[in-house]
This record gives C-alpha cells, structure tokens and sequence, in this order.
C-alpha cells in the first residue's frame, strides 16, 4: 500500500465550502460541471465495474472515471487518441512552430467572453497565416497548420495564446509542386504580427457592432462607443507578440511536441507539493530561465 498522493480533486473537496461561499456566484455553467466532475472523479459517487485479470482471473472493483476534458486524471488516455488521429494528417517534412499572443491588454475581455475571444484568436491567425503564406513576396504558396489555444502560462496567469505546428512549405499556387521556406525562417514575424492585430482589431470592432460582448464591471466603461473605440486604437499602438521558430524535425518530433499542449489541464496532480493551512503548494517553471520552483 502507497501513500496518498495529492490531488487537484483533495483540494477541491477540503475547500469546496468556502471556495463557493467566496467566488461561487461568478462560476459559469461548464464551470460549475467542471468542479463537480473532478469532485466526484474515480469515487463511489460515479459508481463502479469489474475488472478482471485475463490471465489468473483476479477481480477488482475499480471507481468511475468522470472523463471531464478538465479532470487532471481522465485526459492522458484522451490525448493519445487525439494524436493517435493527427498523427495520419502529418507530412514528412519539417515543421515550424509560431505562437501568436494576446495582449494583457485584452485580458479581462477574454475572460468575460472566452468562447468569442478564442473564436476570434483562431480566425485572426488562420486568415494571418494563410494570407501571408500566400504572397509571392513570402512563401507564395498554400499552407496548412494544427493550431492548439492555450490561456495559461507557466505561472498560471492568464495568458492567452494560440500554438501552431505548419509544415515549413506549402502547394504551389496551381497545387502542382512543393514550395519549401526559406532555410533561415518561416515568415517574418513582424508581418505576421501586423496582420494579426489588424485583423482580430476588426473582428473584435464588428463583435462589439453586433453587441456580442459582454462588459461588465471594470469594462463597462467599453459599451460607450467613443471608450470602445479608444481601447481599440490603444491596441493598435502597442505591437503584438508572434514568435517562431527555425523548422524542427519531422513528423516524429511533432507528435511529441503537440502532446505538451493537447487534452492538457492548467495545473497536473503532479505539480502539487502539499496542502496546509488553507495554502497549496504547487511547482511552476519560470520561462525566463527554465528553472522549476514552488
């Protein structure tokens, strides 16, 4: 018999109490789902089955997983099917990764309206993408890419920003050839960058024209028109981050990469350290230096 190791689940059920008590009235539905499933996860809550050795005949009862895409215990399993799936569409070439950012700016916008955020972030970078892709004066030639969103940083701020993982090259404009990039980079960054704002700066003004945002609280301010647009314009002025990197390997080295950021939860049961007090110690890495720290 093992000692119990800390779970995401034991916080939740020591502190459910006083967690709803304080901040229950902001949860949202899938929220409130979420909570409860990790809750309930692998006990007696969800019921149970069978198991039985194929080979002695040895039979245990095992507890219900809840299979809830935010439970730190039910993703592995879901994320080696997905790239399982993906695996087929990779082709043997190079691959680059760009990673396009939102401002802090946008923060608490993204927070308010997560669904439409996120939809915009990835119609932003797929138009930015595909468009400068195209242009004889860059690659000229069409891409395809996987794009995975994450909304977290290593120090679980906020942080939203979109991963994408495209072959270093593309079809020819009549799609009878293969065009590689070239050796040194991708695409340039900075263009890339001032398309990204530009577009998504429109889809969030037509978002707002459609009154399909929510501005609560420190943003009601924004649904007077003449504020929404000075937000607007204080975004334009500041540049927006895209990094990329030079081609990295083959097809291999993708699947391995992508599994860092597919089917994968803020915080691992393995990064907790201990619970005391009402406090939960947990290990981050700071990216500045690559150093894991508590």
């Amino acid at each position: 018999m093992t000692d119990h190791r800390l779970e995401v689940a034991d916080v939740f059920r020591q502190h459910e109490q006083e967690f709803l008590q304080r901040w229950g009235y902001t949860l949202s539905a899938h929220q409130w789902r979420a909570f409860r499933d990790i809750c309930a996860c692998r006990t007696a809550a969800l019921g149970a089955h069978l198991e039985q050795c194929d080979h002695c005949s040895h039979q245990a009862i095992a507890y219900n997983s809840c299979r809830n895409r935010h439970c730190p215990k039910c993703q592995s399993t879901a994320r080696d099917k997905w790239l399982e799936a993906r695996s087929a569409e990779l082709l043997p070439v190079p691959y680059c990764h760009v990673v396009f950012t939102l401002p802090q700016e946008l923060s608490t916008l993204a927070l308010q309206n997560p669904r439409l955020i996120y939809d915009l972030l990835f119609r932003a970078v797929s138009e930015t993408l595909l468009t400068i892709a195209v242009d004889p004066r860059h690659l000229g030639a069409h891409i395809g890419f996987l794009a995975v969103l994450h909304t977290w940083n290593q120090k679980m701020l906020h942080h939203p920003h979109l991963h994408c993982v495209v072959p270093s090259g593309g079809l020819s404009p009549d799609r009878s050839q293969w065009m590689r990039c070239r050796r040194r980079f991708f695409l340039p960054v900075k263009v890339l960058g001032r398309l990204f704002r530009g577009k998504f700066l429109a889809f969030l003004g037509a978002a707002f024209s459609r009154k399909k945002l929510r501005l609560l609280g420190t943003l009601a301010r924004l649904r007077n028109p003449a504020e929404f647009a000075r937000f607007l314009s204080q975004l334009r002025s500041i540049n927006w981050v895209v990094f990329a990197k030079r081609p990295f390997g083959g097809p291999g080295y993708v699947i391995r990469y992508l599994a860092r950021y597919t089917r994968r939860v803020a915080i691992a049961n393995g990064r907790l350290v201990e619970m005391q007090n009402g406090q939960v110690t947990f290990r981050w890495r700071d990216s500045a230096d690559g150093t894991s720290r508590n």
